[in-house]
């Protein structure tokens, strides 16, 4: 019987994708739900899973187009699949042209040596770290070629030794570009931060923080925590926790901005950016307010696994009312984070670093942490972005006040 294999529905604004790989092969046989291809939307990455077992048998869309939502993309035999036979598969026959070394010669150098049908170690290797270059290749072609219009007539054959590249007699390194189009998620990063910087009236203003009795609360129920939850007490539970307290004071940076209108929310659906192989994703922890700090901690790894595994679902992507992005997991000490449309408002938190800072007249060692925040301005004051990111700062330096609300 056969089956068509169609676009699912994956998100409520979301019509159409692209087909970032496929993950079988045509006449290649699949078990049921074994993933058979990867399809990009512009908010997440989605594995298609084969609905049945059988072999794929034709593929319509290829790698790079689009298709719509429902759109049929391969088609599928259905049938039960024979399980292989226990018997050892005898060795491939050697062949004289054998397959690149990719530890031997660069991306381009591979695609060039296979259209020419050569072996890589009939190339002289100009490249860095000894390996072969697509200038290596194609001046080696043109040798070839140069031999065979000066062959004599006689028949025989006069070996001229490849003279080295262009490349080889600067001591240069080949100069080569590799083109590589941007996934459906990059090209929507791209556009919706455009975007951001077009429609939005956007500052940023700055403090620092002493992480000091935060490092401590760490270090002292660490063990005790881990225990019990199974999860690492980060940082992230904390500054949810004290940035929900600051929205509360101040609503303006959990609204957006709707035509003429003012949209404030009653809710806190905090985004967390999380960086991935494919680009930036915010997942969305929705009611984040009601979250205990463990329940943060545990949906913050949870996303961060999913993230890099290309598994979030594009409905924990939608929405939010304000975004958290922490630069410092890669060493940033300062950054001024863009704005994720329509919220008004993102914190950037940033490396913990030990600075020489005044505390009562005296010059002290503190761990300190920058920590900025961009807001929308149309919305925004300065008064109140201000005395927000103090109240943030307030929370982190005197924890206490998250549990007693004062």
């Amino acid at each position: 019987m056969m089956i068509e294999l169609k676009v699912p529905a994956v998100g409520e604004s979301i019509t159409e994708v692209e087909i970032g790989s496929w993950l079988k092969a045509e006449g290649a046989t699949v078990t049921k739900d074994e993933s058979v291809a990867v399809i990009e939307t512009e908010k997440a990455t989605v594995e298609l899973p084969a609905p049945e077992s059988g072999t794929l048998v034709k593929i319509l869309k290829q790698q790079g187009e689009t298709a719509k939502v429902g759109e049929t993309i391969a088609q599928m035999e259905a049938g039960k699949i024979e399980p292989a036979a226990a018997t050892n598969p005898a060795p491939p026959p050697k062949t004289e042209k054998s397959s690149v070394s990719p530890a031997r010669a660069t991306p381009l150098a591979k695609h060039v040596l296979a259209e020419h049908d050569l072996r890589v170690d009939e190339v002289p290797a100009t490249g860095p770290g000894g390996r072969v270059s697509k200038a290596d290749v194609l001046h080696y072609v043109e040798q070839l070629q140069n031999e065979k219009t000066s062959a004599p007539t006689d028949g025989a054959v006069k070996a001229v030794p490849p003279s080295p590249s262009p490349a080889a007699k600067s001591g240069m390194p080949a100069r080569e570009e590799q083109v590589v189009r941007m996934t459906l998620l990059r090209r929507t990063i791209a556009k919706r931060l455009v975007e951001a910087q077009h429609t939005a009236a956007l500052l940023t203003t700055f403090n620092e923080v002493d992480m000091s009795a935060i490092l401590t609360l760490r270090q002292q129920y660490q063990e005790a925590f881990q225990k019990k939850y199974g999860i690492k007490l980060g940082f992230m539970s904390f500054f949810v926790k004290a940035v929900i307290d600051g929205l509360k004071q101040f609503p303006q940076l959990n609204a957006e901005v709707r035509d003429t209108d003012m949209v404030y929310h009653n809710y806190h659906d905090i985004g967390l950016a999380v960086s991935t192989d494919r680009g930036l994703v915010v997942p969305v922890l929705p009611d984040a307010d009601r979250l205990s700090f463990a329940e943060i901690e545990q949906a913050v790894a949870d996303f961060a696994q999913r993230a890099r595994e290309g598994k979030l679902k594009p409905e924990e992507l939608a929405g939010g009312t304000f975004t958290i992005t922490n630069g410092g997991v890669f060493g940033s000490l300062l950054s001024t984070p863009l704005v994720n449309p329509p919220q008004s408002g993102i914190l950037g938190m940033h490396t913990i670093q030990e600075r020489p800072v005044a505390l009562t007249g005296q010059v002290v060692i503190r761990p300190m942490m920058y920590v900025a925040l961009t807001y929308d301005h149309r919305i925004v004051d300065g008064k109140e972005a201000v005395l927000f990111l103090r109240r943030v700062k307030d929370v982190i330096e005197n924890p206490a006040r998250m549990f007693l609300e004062i």
